[in-house]
């Protein structure tokens, strides 16, 4: 053999042998083991239901302002000669105090005319009621003629009129007298003034703001659809007879629920206690916000060093609301977003439609007879693709296991 014919050879076999292994190798391969891949349910947080007594409450803020104000105004004119300390921008004062005296010369001047012209009238009308009585015995006896007994008569009556006038007005001047002094017409705080000693102020002009310090007030605008949840008192018509002629009864002063109000004042958080007494009349078209009015009584007295509540000071207030006897109280994150609630049975979701009595932030209240049952569980992990009948596995936060509806499955490393 040439060495020609060799080199053709070798390399065919050599190609041969590589292609005899490389079948060889394919033939004798292992067939791998098919399986099923493992379905892994997901791992959700419980928690079992149990029914509870639930008080609901209703925030709300507003700012104080005082149940009873008014104007403090003049009903005589002339020059003011005295003004009480108190009556300053923030004075207090009592009911009755003088606040402001006026001049009383023009007024000690018309009461004295009015009683010259009390006694002139009284003079007259003496004079004509014997007048009279001389014409009715002249009449018995035939002698005075029916007109001169017409004449008495009617100057009797003019003469008692001027009588009756020179009274009213005698009293109008003593009354103008006595409004030479301004009194407070209850106990109270000045919030502002506009008269000071030797000014001369006008019938009818107001000199000053005051209010009343028994009870202030605070406007809470809730929705409407928070009046579910508070024990409101509701203002009706009072019903008409029982009362005077053309005067409806009185209704009986309603009382409402309790009320916390808070603020900040000074750099630090007090608190003050009032009651809802009354709801405004009538509903904000545009907000749909029902306006409750809250009270609180004795604002400005001193209680274990807390600070007044003073008119203007804006308020936070937590109303009391009505009570459940029992209740399902689970966490927001457990309603579902179709608004149900899952349920865990024997491992597997289980959707339930419930009724909701209340959402609130981090917390929703629901009715024990919705479509849960005490004792049972549900899923508080949030599962937006879930569907009935879903495997899941739930941590069980005391052994950090999760089980599934077969039972343990693998450590659940401590929960989701």
């Amino acid at each position: 053999m040439t060495r020609e014919r060799l080199k053709r050879i070798v390399p065919l076999g050599l190609l041969g042998a590589g292609a005899l292994a490389v079948g060889l190798l394919f033939a004798l391969r292992p067939t791998p083991e098919v399986a099923a891949p493992e379905a892994l349910a997901p791992i959700v947080r419980a928690m079992r239901l149990a029914p509870e007594p639930v008080s609901f409450t209703v925030e709300a803020q507003g700012t104080v302002v005082p149940r009873t104000e008014s104007d403090l105004v003049p009903q005589v004119s002339g020059e003011v000669v005295w003004v009480s300390p108190a009556f300053v921008s923030g004075g207090f004062f009592e009911a009755g105090q003088p606040l402001v005296r006026i001049d009383r010369a023009d007024a000690l001047a018309a009461v004295e005319r009015a009683r010259a012209s009390l006694a002139r009238a009284e003079s007259e009308a003496a004079r004509a009621a014997k007048e009279r009585d001389r014409q009715r015995t002249l009449a018995r006896e035939d002698i005075a003629s029916q007109a001169r007994i017409d004449d008495a008569e009617n100057g009797y009556r003019v003469a008692a009129a001027v009588l009756r006038e020179a009274r009213v007005a005698l009293q109008n001047a003593r009354r103008d007298l006595d409004r030479t002094e301004l009194r407070a017409p209850y106990a109270g705080r000045v919030r502002s003034e506009q008269v000071d000693v030797g000014q001369f102020v006008n019938r009818g002009a107001p000199i000053g703001r005051i209010y009343a310090v028994d009870v202030v007030e605070v406007r809470l605008p809730v929705p409407d659809r928070e009046l579910g949840f508070l024990d409101v008192p509701l203002t009706y018509r009072p019903s008409v007879g029982g009362g005077g002629a053309g005067e409806a009864p009185a209704a009986p002063a309603p009382t409402g629920p309790p009320v916390q109000l808070s603020a900040r004042f000074a750099g630090a958080l007090h608190t003050w206690s009032g009651r809802i007494v009354r709801t405004e009349g009538e509903i904000d078209p545009k907000s749909r916000m029902v306006t409750l009015v809250a009270q609180v009584e004795d604002p400005y007295g001193e209680h274990e060093g807390r600070p007044p509540l003073a008119i203007g000071l804006f308020e936070r207030a937590r109303i009391e609301g009505t009570r459940l006897p029992a209740a399902f109280v689970i966490p927001r994150a457990a309603l579902q977003a179709d608004d149900r609630v899952l349920a865990i049975v024997d491992g597997r979701l289980d959707p339930r439609e419930v009724e909701i009595l209340r959402i609130e932030r981090d917390r929703v209240v629901v009715a024990t007879d919705g479509g849960l049952r005490a004792g049972e569980s549900i899923c508080i992990t949030p599962l937006p693709r879930a569907v009935a009948g879903m495997a899941v596995r739930v941590v069980d936060a005391s052994a950090g296991v999760a089980a599934g509806p077969d039972g343990p499955l693998r450590a659940a490393g401590g929960g989701a």
